[in-house]
């Protein structure tokens, strides 16, 4: 008996140090509309690699560059041959006096015991090291205009960047106010099931007392039951749009995750003043003015070609590639090339760049037209959700009103259930349509006011 207590207070020991020693559990994580923007702004993949485009941009200027400087080059050579590539010797001579007297000569020298060849050898073996520096002078244009080339692909990432992170924040919004726009209808009706707790009481009271039937119960049961289920595809749907914004905003989806509802009153509707194309400041239209300047370059650049080219080129070398004593020498060559030929290939070459810049222009301006009919569009669709929400917001005023009235008359007893049941889905169908519509004009809103963010200085 005493080793069964003291074996159960070591276990009630251990289960007490092991409850202390347990993590606490994870609070739920906030997020707000700025937290979930800067959480894109670091996370979101569209955004990373149209920031990743810019650094591959800026090394392209960075290796256009480098133009401007000599290129060096150096280079080393050996070689070991089985046989000498050069042999000459007294056979080899076409004179016969020549040949006869080196012959004489060959034949005393050897008698005499002087150790001397009857033949020569060279380049049997060698090294040599070589050094070539090539400075352009000048080159037609095309490095001067390859380097405003290669900055004018720097600004159009920044600005196909800009534009990115742009359609990324107004994608992020959307899903964000969807979320909060779902979580205030499941707000929403929880209350409206808490109205029909309450009316599904006094209906079973009266019931009780023979006062309704029982057709009037299973009447509130059904809208019960009609409710539950709409909280349920509500629920679904929040689930969903989270997973959706959890993935813009580069986070794990978690159930702990909240996101806040809004704090901010409705603010009224922007003020907002139209642009012609050429005012345009949006990313947009700057991309298409650098393709047009881009394409100019490319025609200098074209030209350049046909134009003399002139560089400095020096060759400096050391080595024994054919004595045995290592010699060295150095030199200095002024190229000029004149490509006489190449106007008939580059007048094709300048139509070409004539007819792209033509076409971008085009492309430019009809883009410019479609863009304030786009903010055009997007002005009104804030003012129209501004005023269906004003009208909704009427329209609710008059649910209320009505449910207040059918709840009460039912109470006096002048009309029936089925018209409190009915005054109560008007009123959850008026609450759910504000809250449709201060989303709908929120989003045009915020869409516009980032339209026109791009748009201005």
């Amino acid at each position: 008996m005493k080793n069964k207590t003291h074996r159960n207070t070591i276990m009630r020991a251990a289960l007490c140090i092991g409850i202390a020693l347990a993590p606490a559990m994870p609070a739920a994580q906030e997020l707000t509309l700025d937290s979930c923007l800067a959480l894109a702004r670091r996370n979101n993949a569209d955004i990373r690699t149209s920031q990743l485009d810019v650094l591959k941009a800026q090394e392209v200027k960075k290796q256009v560059f480098t133009k401007y400087f000599p290129q060096i080059r150096v280079g080393a050579l050996g070689y070991f041959a089985a046989d000498p590539l050069i042999r000459f010797g007294i056979n080899d001579i076409q004179s016969d006096d020549m040949r006869e007297l080196l012959q004489a000569i060959y034949e005393g020298a050897v008698t005499g015991g002087s150790d001397i060849r009857s033949e020569m050898t060279l380049m049997k073996n060698g090294a040599s090291l070589s050094a070539t520096v090539a400075q352009p002078i000048f080159a037609g244009g095309r490095i001067a205009n390859g380097n405003r080339l290669a900055q004018l692909g720097v600004d159009a990432a920044q600005l196909q960047a800009a534009a990115k992170e742009r359609d990324v924040i107004e994608n992020i919004e959307s899903s964000y106010f969807l979320v909060t726009g779902l979580q205030q209808k499941v707000a929403t009706l929880k209350a409206a099931l808490t109205l029909i707790d309450s009316l599904d009481h006094t209906v079973e009271s009266a019931l009780a007392n023979g006062l309704v039937t029982k057709s009037d119960a299973l009447q509130v049961q059904l809208k019960r039951n009609e409710m539950m289920a709409n909280q349920q595809q509500l629920t679904s749907g929040i689930r969903l749009a989270k997973r959706l914004l959890c993935q813009q905003i580069g986070i794990e989806y978690s159930d702990d995750i909240v996101f806040a509802d809004p704090e901010t009153p409705t603010l009224p509707p922007i003020e907002y003043s139209y642009t012609t194309s050429a005012d345009s400041l949006r990313p947009e239209m700057q991309l298409l003015q650098i393709n047009v300047k881009a394409e100019k370059l490319k025609k200098k650049m074209t030209i350049g070609e046909t134009l003399p080219q002139l560089s400095l080129v020096g060759v400096g070398f050391y080595g024994n590639m054919i004595k045995k004593d290592a010699l060295g020498n150095a030199f200095a060559v002024l190229s000029l090339n004149i490509p006489l030929t190449a106007w008939w290939e580059t007048a094709h070459k300048i139509r070409q760049h004539n007819i792209a810049i033509e076409e971008a222009s085009i492309i430019q301006d009809n883009l410019g037209k479609m863009m304030s009919l786009e903010e055009e569009k997007a002005y009104s669709d804030m003012l129209d959700a501004y005023m269906l929400m004003r009208s909704d917001s009427s329209a609710l005023e008059v649910a209320q009103e009505n449910y207040r009235l059918a709840n009460l008359n039912y109470t006096a007893g002048n009309n029936t259930l089925s018209e409190v049941l009915q005054a109560h889905a008007l009123l959850l169908q008026a609450q759910n349509a504000i809250t449709d519509r201060r989303t709908t004009y929120t989003v045009a809103r915020r869409r516009l006011l980032d339209l026109r963010q791009h748009g201005e200085q």
